[in-house]
């Protein structure tokens, strides 16, 4: 049997076992689900052991383990770190899930859990591709490792001190990355950019107390008002963002980038139906492809403050608070922009209210190098899998590690993501199309045949 019919015969097993893995409510930030951390670490280990790799453990940190795992049979032939996290976004609102989101249902050839794309289901891929060589040739082209995390989806705090402790464990020639999405169904994409990311907390304080909205209403700042004023003034009439330096180091991109993301199809009208919006809305001058791959920018994640409850209750509150992301591109220093951040919310805040600003944590903004060996061997594999040329891209999220592989192990990333954006990821019924899941098994084995090259 080969490596393809092995992957058709044992693709209805791939699903049940990725079902399994989905069932596991592995939510990182969430301090009563430690112990589900755990049986996902060990439910990922036994998959590696499973697929035929001669070595794997489970190391501890200060936060949630590390899995680990290896071949190094392949002598004289590069070596690949595939890098995937097992950890997912808390479910909420939980009201918003159609069914239960860590009881998986398929429907319409999709997977919906959380976890299903983001990550469990694209790193699920390359086990599976492992497992498939290894079962029908005993080998495999090329030398691979695998580091699967637990803390990805809360910045991971401690994979920066693993893998500066680890760099000879984890040396290789290129990083594997499935963590990002094709840029439309059935379309082989390589993302060969990643913006970074500066998270911040703002806390605005009023009276002492909450108070009476009637007998105190019109005599002391509102700090809701004060916060959603202050909000309102961080973009201009053109969606520029106001903070004075913000754009200062921002590397643009070239004519030839622009004019590739004009090869893509796109439609701003079909984009804004499947939002449902009367219409998009960004930063004058760029199209919509650029605004949400290419550009800084500064958004409000969340606000809350003051009565939120059926009913009336009519209160000053004493406090309010917002959560701000920006998203960095190349050359942006997170702590920078933290700094800046920072200065213009106090120049912002009238001296009615007092402003406490906490730096969550931030991301540097990553490029790959696109002529690469190994960018072009996942392009190959990609175009064998899908049958279809591959198309490349910039990505509006962040991925801290990429920044952190190129810093530590000096090695290149190639981010083969097989995701959608339209997936839900971060939302109540996050889905994987199985059609995808199965073409990324066969492209991550393609790009292993292909890099040993």
């Amino acid at each position: 049997m080969n490596f393809e019919e092995y992957v058709k015969q044992n693709f209805d097993r791939y699903i049940h076992e990725m079902t399994e893995m989905l069932r596991i409510p592995s939510i990182s930030t969430l301090e009563e689900n430690k112990p589900d951390m755990i049986r996902c670490a060990d439910y990922v280990a036994g998959k590696l052991k499973e697929a035929g790799l001669s070595k794997v453990e489970i190391f501890p940190t200060k936060g949630h383990p590390v899995v680990y795992g290896e071949w190094l049979g392949a002598k004289g032939k590069p070596t690949v770190l595939i890098y995937g996290h097992y950890d997912v976004q808390p479910v909420d609102p939980i009201d918003l899930w159609e069914s239960p989101p860590f009881e998986p249902v398929i429907k319409d050839g999709k997977i919906y859990a959380r976890g299903a794309t983001d990550d469990k289901g694209q790193v699920f891929a390359h086990i599976k591709s492992v497992e498939a060589l290894l079962k029908t040739t005993g080998s495999l082209p090329v030398n691979v490792k695998f580091i699967i995390e637990g803390e990805e989806e809360i910045g991971s705090p401690n994979l920066a001190p693993f893998i500066k402790a680890n760099k000879k464990l984890l040396k290789a020639d290129s990083i594997m990355i499935s963590d990002t999405a094709l840029y439309a169904p059935g379309q082989p994409t390589i993302c060969y950019g990643l913006r970074g990311l500066c998270y911040m907390e703002i806390e605005v304080t009023g009276p002492n107390r909450d108070l009476h909205s009637g007998t105190y209403g019109g005599a002391v700042a509102n700090p809701i008002n004060i916060l959603a004023d202050i909000i309102s003034k961080l973009h201009d009439k053109n969606r520029k963002i106001t903070i004075p330096g913000f754009y200062d180091d921002v590397v643009k991109a070239t004519k030839k980038e622009r004019d590739n993301f004009k090869l893509l199809e796109h439609s701003d009208a079909k984009y804004a139906k499947e939002l449902e919006v009367a219409e998009l809305l960004g930063e004058k001058g760029y199209t919509t492809i650029e605004r949400a791959g290419i550009r800084p920018t500064l958004d409000c994640n969340g606000i809350w403050g003051g009565f939120t409850g059926a009913g009336a209750k009519t209160v000053i509150p004493s406090k309010a608070s917002a959560k701000i992301s920006m998203r960095l591109v190349p050359n942006q220093d997170p702590e920078k922009i933290a700094r800046l951040f920072t200065a213009h919310i106090k120049n912002l805040a009238p001296k009615s209210v007092k402003v406490k600003i906490t730096s969550l944590h931030g991301a540097d903004a990553a490029m790959a190098p696109i002529d690469s060996k190994a960018v072009k061997a996942a392009s190959a594999a990609m175009e064998k899998a899908f049958g279809k040329k591959t198309v490349f891209t910039r990505e509006g999220g962040s991925i801290p590690v990429v920044a952190l592989f190129a810093r530590e192990l000096k090695a290149p990333s190639v981010l083969m993501g097989i995701g959608l954006n339209t997936e839900n990821l971060h939302s109540p019924n996050e889905h994987f199309n199985l059609n995808h899941f199965r073409l990324g098994v066969l492209s991550s084995g393609y790009f292993f045949e292909e890099f040993s090259k």
